[in-house]
């Protein structure tokens, strides 16, 4: 009987790399082939071994067609075609689900980023083991005064503010992690914004270095004004998220304590009234107390409601409550 050679010893073994590029594409035809070429000559150079992934977030202007060609040319690139335009925050998801270097840099496909501040990001997260995530800092944007920055640097102290995590730049998309971060954490909605402070939930440190900025010279931007108010919206939803995400009675139960402790003080007060022969049914009060009692009892049973799921998120599928990190070299 003839025997068959087993197919793993014959196939290559496709090592993961050392950086993962992961860049979100939404209509940037225009830029995609001088992105490609600088991201290959940032890294080409440092002997690291590195992939680009290209994230077309449902682009209509021809961009994964680009993305396919380029690719022929380039082992290194492999373009992510999604369906349709889910949004930022979904591409990079995307991008996060197929990374397999060490590390991770992510950065915007406008060019305004620039690839080489990659190997630098990259070196300090190679050389300082204190560090897991390291944000870029357009410390001279190069976008219009009034629209673009008086609003960004706005947005930054309140998040900063907010979320406890203070950063000059929470918009700047170049940044890069450590692997283990990136997979602690997911992204729904529009949180990419929110990332760092995602990542410091999940225990990492966090730096913030200057880097390059350029003026967009093709395509046009993607961003407007009304993002002010969905950012509003998502820092709500992640001061939320981090300090009540364990913990959802304090957040309902609490307010729920400050409408139904007054609410009972007012029904005592009317009952007392009541006992001495006087009439209530017609006061304001009697219908502020009740529905004070009523609001503060259903906003007690969404907290404790929050409790039970809470528990069926981390024991039904196994996520954990907490991470560590590794033991730290003994002193001289």
């Amino acid at each position: 009987m003839d025997q068959v050679p087993p197919l793993a010893a014959a196939e290559p073994v496709d090592r993961a790399p050392d950086v993962s590029v992961v860049i979100p594409v939404y209509n940037e035809h225009d830029n995609l082939r001088e992105l490609v070429q600088r991201v290959g000559a940032a890294l080409g150079p440092t002997g690291w071994t590195f992939e680009l992934l290209c994230v077309d977030d449902g682009s209509t202007d021809g961009s994964a067609a680009l993305l396919a060609e380029l690719a022929r040319d380039h082992p290194w690139l492999h373009p992510v075609i999604l369906a349709r335009n889910y949004g930022q925050s979904t591409a990079l998801q995307a991008g996060f689900e197929r990374a397999r270097g060490r590390y991770v840099v992510t950065l915007d496909g406008d060019l305004q980023n620039d690839p080489a501040d990659i190997p630098a990001l990259i070196e300090r997260l190679e050389n300082d083991p204190a560090v897991d995530v390291i944000s870029g800092w357009r410390r001279q944007r190069q976008d219009k005064a009034l629209s673009r920055r008086l609003p960004s640097v706005l947005a930054n102290r309140l998040i900063s503010w907010a979320t406890r995590v203070p950063l000059h730049d929470y918009g700047c998309a170049l940044k890069a992690y450590r692997r283990d971060i990136i997979e602690r954490i997911r992204l729904y909605g529009e949180l990419h914004r929110f990332i760092p402070s995602l990542a410091r939930e999940v225990g990492a440190r966090i730096i913030e270095v200057p880097v390059r900025h350029h003026a967009r010279t093709r395509g046009q931007s993607k961003y407007g004004i009304d993002r002010t108010f969905r950012v509003i919206l998502d820092l709500v939803l992640i001061v939320f998220f981090l300090r009540y995400r364990q913990r959802p009675l304090h957040a309902f139960g609490g307010l729920g304590l400050w409408l139904l402790t007054p609410g009972a003080l007012i029904l005592l007060y009317l009952l007392a009234l009541k006992l001495m022969g006087e009439s209530v049914g017609a006061r304001p009060l009697l219908l502020a107390g009740v529905m004070m009692v009523l609001m503060g009892v259903q906003l007690i049973v969404a907290g404790l409601t929050g409790e039970l799921l809470i528990r069926i998120y981390h024991e039904g599928s196994g996520r954990p409550q907490y991470h560590t990190r590794a033991l730290p070299p003994p002193r001289a």
